[in-house]
């Protein structure tokens, strides 16, 4: 396993970098989506991206795996936000990533999930351009495709869930989403609930009040695609009592597809190894 180089404590306010020599502007921001967790699911672009990493800036939700595949000698950064507890504002996220692009050097900004879901992707995208910094952004596969797959729901299916929806659980801070509770109270359609673990008694209350089914199947997926996913299958009236007894990260799906989510199996794959024989393969 490659030594760590993680500057990632409140500590480590000012973070200062060479740049190696490289001329100042000619670095580059990537906003690298690193999937759900699994190392398998990271894309062969992030991959390769990752491996030319002078600096990774990167989110508590990134697995080990992920971020050892970076070279020995990138600074890894964390950035971790927690509920209530960020190592980093946003603001000084943004101003981390342009200072160290226009420093010449390479950053990658790793990011669980997919940049432009729920990740902040946009303002870190917009920070960079206003700094006159090139940012690309590389997708990742976002938790509910993940959470789906391995439950084997689909999020859309022609007989029972002609739309999916993507919401977020949580308001700036931290009050409860301001949502069209009507529209998400369709029937035949899947609401995928990002962050909503807290405020699953609220949501779940104000869906059945808006006219969806308390019978409605549902679904929660706690570290999804990961060694330790956990998976509930239960109905849109018991989805408070269920969420209660997880504690990670989760979402919330509801929808008549989710009766076909099955629970209790273990995930597929731990992605270390077959990832490590891709890359030889790739070099080869």
């Amino acid at each position: 396993m490659a030594p760590r180089n993680d500057l990632g404590g409140r500590s480590q306010r000012l973070v200062v970098l060479s740049g190696r020599g490289a001329a100042p502007g000619v670095g580059r921001v990537w906003l690298v989506g690193a999937g759900p967790g699994d190392p398998e699911l990271l894309t062969m672009k992030a991959l390769k991206v990752l491996q030319t990493a002078d600096v990774v800036v990167h989110d508590g939700l990134v697995s080990d795996e992920i971020l050892d595949l970076a070279p020995a000698s990138a600074r890894r950064i964390s950035v971790a936000k927690r509920k209530s507890r960020h190592s980093y504002s946003q603001d000084e996220i943004n101003r981390m990533l342009a200072a160290f692009a226009l420093e010449g050097l390479n950053v990658v900004r790793l990011k669980g999930g997919d940049p432009f879901i729920f990740g902040r992707g946009g303002e870190e995208l917009e920070a960079c351009r206003e700094a006159g910094v090139d940012c690309q952004i590389i997708p990742g596969v976002t938790a509910a495709l993940a959470a789906a797959a391995s439950a084997g729901a689909p999020l859309t299916h022609r007989d029972s869930a002609q739309a999916v929806t993507f919401v977020t659980g949580h308001a700036k801070a931290g009050a409860e989403p301001d949502l069209d509770w009507d529209s998400l109270a369709r029937a035949n359609q899947t609401v995928v609930i990002y962050m909503g673990l807290s405020m699953a008694a609220p949501i779940a209350a104000r869906l059945m009040a808006a006219g969806r089914a308390g019978a409605t199947p549902a679904l929660i997926v706690e570290n999804a695609s990961r060694a330790d996913e956990r998976r509930i299958v239960t109905t849109l009236s018991g989805l408070a009592e269920a969420a209660a007894s997880l504690g990670g990260p989760a979402l919330l799906i509801v929808g008549e597809a989710m009766a076909l989510a099955r629970a209790g199996e273990e995930p597929a794959g731990n992605g270390r190894a077959q990832v490590e024989t891709l890359i030889r393969g790739a070099r080869a």
